[in-house]
């Protein structure tokens, strides 16, 4: 096992997603000032009324965008390897965990899956009209790649995060990028049908 600085946030980090921070505690100033010098990790946990997650992500400074006279950062980070917190430590200014790493299952997703899941990924694009491109990393599961470039809850991030079977957690994102394009697609068609309702065809008046 190792000690981890963390880093609690109502926010979820997926492997190779990166995120800007503003960070402004003193005790979090203090941290992510020693991860950039000493060029190491600090464990970002998603947190919220419910208390602090088991499962969190390593976060890799990749860019200091500011750094402001009163110590306050403007940073990126990128999500790394998932790991489980076994539990809490103390001594510094931040909160620190021994962790271990979060192991994933030899469960493939099927073929079909993967391509519905790209499919599905080229029309969200399409519908939103967001530019966001995905490579392919041999080495980075599907799911997490796709996950990472849309904006989803924290609660429904912190589920694919700790599920360690790439054939279910990329089932479970196909199940939430349809809902998400189904919706999408309501949005648009509500949008016509309210841009014409009232209007008369073009060098058209009212029917007397």
């Amino acid at each position: 096992m190792t000690e981890l600085g963390l880093f609690p946030l109502g926010m979820v980090l997926l492997p190779t997603e990166q995120v800007p921070l503003h960070i402004f505690e003193p005790r979090y100033r203090e941290l992510v000032s020693e991860c950039v010098e000493e060029e190491r990790p600090f464990g970002l946990v998603f947190a919220d009324d419910d208390g602090l997650r088991e499962v969190g992500t390593e976060a890799t400074v990749v860019e200091v965008v500011d750094r402001f006279e009163d110590g306050r950062l403007n940073i990126v980070v990128e999500g790394g390897e998932r790991f489980r917190l076994v539990e809490l430590t103390s001594g510094r200014s931040f909160h620190t965990g021994e962790i271990e790493p979060l192991v994933e299952e030899d469960d493939p997703a099927d073929p079909g899956d993967r391509e519905h899941l790209l499919t599905l990924f080229a029309r969200l694009v399409e519908l939103t009209g967001a530019e966001v491109e995905l490579s392919i990393e041999d080495d980075v599961p599907l799911s997490f790649l796709v996950a990472s470039r849309f904006e989803l809850a924290p609660e429904l991030k912190q589920e694919l995060l700790q599920e360690r079977s790439e054939r279910t957690r990329l089932r479970r994102l196909r199940e939430i990028l349809e809902r998400a394009a189904a919706a999408v697609e309501r949005q648009r068609e509500i949008a016509v049908r309210a841009q014409r309702n009232g209007h008369y065809p073009p060098d058209s008046g009212p029917a007397s």
